[in-house]
């Protein structure tokens, strides 16, 4: 068997005949690392027919998509498209200390509970380590579930054959190394991605699949480590957001074959693990007694992958005495916050020259579409006319820079949702709530943002 040398970036994977201070490809320095590999080009005439699959026509192919394995805990399912597909590959990535293992271990005990065999193997923590979290957050241990301290994946790949287990979690993928590549270290881009490969084997095996969720290290510009090619060999690629310090967490897909990309799914994080928050239109408003009107509140509902969300935005409005008023949106980027106080200035007639303004939102959730801007404006002239707006009330537009109402997409689907809750009125651009009906909800469908102001204050 013929050994070659070649030289390859531990950062993108690029590979090199010879050595290179820095990389071409992602002009990072002194990161070209040498490796011995093994060359195993067969040539076609020495493979034989045993090791040929049969040809088949697509319509005789059986999907196998719809056979999942379903958890206890909603948010988790929804963000996979219904539960983990039986022969799928996952990679779950996120900041140190956001949830990760905890989530899966969770996760796994889950599953075991529902007389799944479960593997989970780690590279970065001690068995008994990983029993002290357990204890902490899982009220009693399924026998269902083993656990292996291992940085070697050829001693995990043995545990399988001997176990049999349904699921299999990898802690961290970067950790592991296989004997044969022993010229590369653990996180190498050859020791990942043979490591990865050798895993896809094990889930995709027609006569026994097995389900498989990797956890990948991030790095600090949050992307997976390692290289890309890594996310395109996995079916399914999820992370976890979420600001040190704060209980609520977001679980959400870049990538998914077997169910919608963008899906998201909340959580809050306690002493005893990450909670499901299975209604976040509740979790994502502000309960107040006797329903209390509040001025520089305003409501709107967004689009969080196929799920509307329920969402309340709070402004607050200020004196400013220095020369450049602040800016500041904890939910939105400033130069959408400036574009938003321009609108209201030129098209509203209100002066905000002197006036700081901040904007925030119920649990901290971004605004990723422009379906909430008439919310956003609303809530922040709400807060300067110290006059608040009815709890019943909801904001669902876009609003350009002419002050005209735009149209958004899905905007039945929010309505019927708002619907559900109770809400009472709901405004919307003119001309785009055509032909939608509801039980008890008003659309009130306006052209600017002029008419919305003189709808509500006057």
């Amino acid at each position: 068997m013929k050994k070659r040398i070649i030289y390859i970036c531990e950062n993108c994977g690029y590979q090199s005949s010879g050595h290179l201070g820095r990389c071409p490809e992602c002009s990072s320095w002194n990161s070209i690392k040498e490796t011995l590999l093994e060359d195993r080009k067969e040539t076609s005439k020495s493979r034989t027919r045993a090791e040929r699959k049969p040809i088949k026509r697509l319509q005789d192919v059986v999907a196998t998509n719809s056979h999942r394995i379903i958890t206890s805990i909603n948010e988790f399912n929804r963000v996979m498209g219904g539960g983990i597909v039986k022969d799928s590959i996952t990679i779950l990535s996120a900041k140190p200390g956001a949830g990760k293992s905890t989530l899966l271990l969770q996760v796994a005990n889950d599953l075991a509970n529902k007389d799944y065999k479960v593997l989970y193997a780690s590279g970065e923590e001690s068995e008994s380590q990983i029993k002290s979290r357990a204890d902490r957050i899982i009220e009693k241990v399924n026998d269902n579930v083993w656990v292996i301290s291992d940085n070697n994946m050829d001693n995990v790949l043995d545990n399988i054959n001997d176990i049999d287990p349904d699921l299999i979690i990898i802690d961290s993928i970067q950790t592991f190394t296989l004997d044969e590549f022993s010229s590369s270290r653990a996180g190498s881009p050859t020791q990942t991605m043979e490591c990865a490969n050798a895993l896809v084997q094990i889930a995709k095996n027609v006569d026994r699949p097995r389900a498989i969720i990797l956890v990948g290290q991030m790095t600090k510009e949050d992307e997976i480590a390692g290289v890309r090619a890594l996310e395109h060999l996995v079916d399914a690629v999820l992370i976890i957001e979420g600001e040190s310090g704060e209980e609520l967490r977001t679980l959400l897909t870049t990538k998914n074959r077997y169910g919608s990309t963008g899906e998201m799914g909340f959580f809050y994080i306690t002493d005893k693990g990450m909670v499901s928050i299975d209604n976040p239109s509740e979790y994502f408003m502000t309960s107040r007694e006797g329903n209390k009107i509040v001025a520089g509140n305003a409501i709107t509902v967004v689009r969080e992958g196929t799920r509307p969300i329920i969402l309340e935005i709070e402004s607050l409005v200020s004196d400013s005495f220095t020369p450049y008023p602040s800016r500041i949106g904890e939910c939105l980027k400033r130069e959408q916050l400036n574009t938003l106080v321009s609108i209201i200035e030129q098209r509203g007639g209100i002066k905000f020259y002197d006036k700081n303004v901040v904007i925030k939102t119920t649990g901290g959730i971004k605004l990723k579409e422009q379906a909430s801007n008439l919310a956003v404006l609303m809530s922040i002239i709400s807060s300067v006319k110290e006059i608040g707006i009815s709890n019943d009330t909801v904001f669902i537009a876009d609003v350009g820079l002419t002050g005209e109402l735009k149209r958004v997409p899905s905007l039945e689907s929010r309505l019927r949702e708002l619907d559900r809750m109770g809400f009472k009125n709901a405004y919307v651009a003119l001309n785009s709530g055509k032909g939608i009906k509801t039980n008890n909800l008003k659309i009130i469908e306006l052209e600017t943002l002029k008419d919305v102001i003189k709808n509500v204050f006057y």
